[in-house]
């Protein structure tokens, strides 16, 4: 399954690798990733694979959600079904 990660954030070191090394530790796949800074805001999104993902999907949006805080970002992941629906016209 295809799911959509947003990071936001004041920029510093390590955001890509600390998120990158979560998916990679939950064996979740990278497809595309685009990241920019805005001033001093971090911008990330990511389309991944979860197909071969270690661990529940909601476990794995918590883990996320709890490396956002610890590292001082917002993290969130939706499902690309659930993003393309929410994001028609």
């Amino acid at each position: 399954m295809k799911a959509v990660v947003a990071v936001i954030g004041q920029d510093r070191k390590g955001i890509i690798a600390k998120v990158s090394g979560l998916l990679y530790e939950r064996n979740v796949n990278i497809i595309d990733i685009s990241q920019t800074i805005m001033e001093d805001m971090f911008v990330m999104t990511a389309m991944v694979d979860t197909k071969e993902c270690n661990v529940e999907f909601d476990l794995l949006r918590h883990e996320l959600t709890n490396l956002g805080i610890e590292i001082g970002v917002q993290i969130t992941i939706q499902r690309k079904t659930i993003f393309e629906s929410m994001h028609r016209i």
